[in-house]
């Protein structure tokens, strides 16, 4: 990763590295655009890798069925030959206009950004993960929000918390690998899809309800290895349980945080209007995946890939002029990427 207060000059900036942003990347390459990837997050992938990695992903196209992790490791391929510069752990904070007419945006880490153009593919914006309060102190030690490698709970007795699609997707995921499965819910019904929910139950899960987490008990060294986890019922009753990895599936905040302050036109403060070739309400910077918005918008990833390509082709002209909306198809192009290294 580059250094936090270095300078970067670009064609193109690309905010969100989702799938939408990754494709953009490439396309970007494509093009012969030089491009920088920006994402809050620690590693590419925005929310599929956040939430769901391991799911099947069945409405990609020419992919009868693709787990998120595999979808992301393609695409981060797809763009690898370009040599896109991805800033992760980055978030956008400021944005300004330089006497060039180009752009400066400065991220919470002191980076900065000079770019051409500016494509906004931030999804859902910025989301954070819901605290579980009971296991802060455990954060990176033990207590996860999201599941990156379901081979590392192997042999470990997880307790899992929380009633949604995730929560239950994740008891079926690390149930064959971990010692031990236990989910937590506060609630005696869940949010989680009932044929997800059914199937936990037929997998054997220890599924404990009108429950919540109210302690971890450490090993007695530093305090930050988990050995068990106190639940307490709301009848009082408690329960002590084995534990060596907790995962809180409470769901995510999400807003658009610092973008709110960059001039562009927001629509009830969550999305992003643009027009047919995807361009905000401030020249120069567009947007495309599920950030943005337009008459007869549907939110699917297939469609994000398209914005993305509309996004570039006419990002592309905004930088030169000279240079066509619509390049030609790749087909049509002697070399459509350069050889890998």
């Amino acid at each position: 990763m580059p250094p936090p207060s270095a300078d970067h000059h670009t064609d193109l900036l690309v905010v969100g590295a989702g799938p939408t942003g990754l494709f953009a990347a490439y396309y970007a390459g494509f093009r012969g655009l030089s491009v920088t990837v920006l994402d809050s997050l620690p590693e590419p992938g925005g929310q599929i890798n956040a939430m769901y990695p391991e799911k099947q992903i069945f409405d990609i196209a020419g992919f009868p069925a693709v787990r998120g992790r595999e979808l992301v490791d393609r695409l981060l391929e797809q763009a690898a030959p370009y040599d896109p510069c991805y800033l992760l752990g980055h978030r956008a904070e400021t944005m300004e206009r330089t006497t060039e007419g180009a752009f400066l945006v400065t991220t919470h880490q002191g980076a900065r950004v000079r770019a051409k153009a500016v494509i906004v593919t931030g999804g859902i914006g910025t989301f954070t993960p819901r605290p579980l309060p009971a296991a802060a102190a455990y954060e990176g030690a033990g207590l996860a929000y999201f599941v990156r490698r379901p081979d590392d709970y192997a042999g470990r007795d997880v307790v899992i918390v929380g009633g949604g699609d995730s929560a239950f997707d994740w008891a079926l995921t690390l149930h064959p690998l971990a010692a031990s499965v236990t989910l937590v819910h506060r609630r005696d019904t869940f949010r989680a899809h009932p044929a997800t929910v059914a199937a936990v139950r037929a997998a054997g899960v220890e599924i404990l309800t009108e429950a919540e987490l109210t302690k971890v008990i450490g090993d007695g060294g530093d305090g930050r290895d988990i050995e068990a986890v106190e639940i307490t019922r709301r009848d009082g009753q408690t329960y002590r349980l084995p534990c060596q990895g907790i995962i809180a599936a409470l769901g995510f905040t999400a807003n658009l945080g610092p973008l709110l302050g960059w001039g562009i036109d927001i629509a009830h403060r969550r999305h992003i209007p643009v027009d047919p070739a995807m361009r905000t309400s401030v020249p120069g910077i567009y947007a495309a995946g599920d950030i943005n918005d337009y008459p007869g918008k549907v939110r699917l990833i297939a469609v994000g890939f398209g914005e993305a390509a509309t996004a570039v082709n006419n990002a592309a002209h905004h930088i030169d002029p000279e240079q066509p909306v619509f390049p030609g198809h790749s087909t049509d192009v002697p070399t459509a990427a350069p050889a890998a290294a």
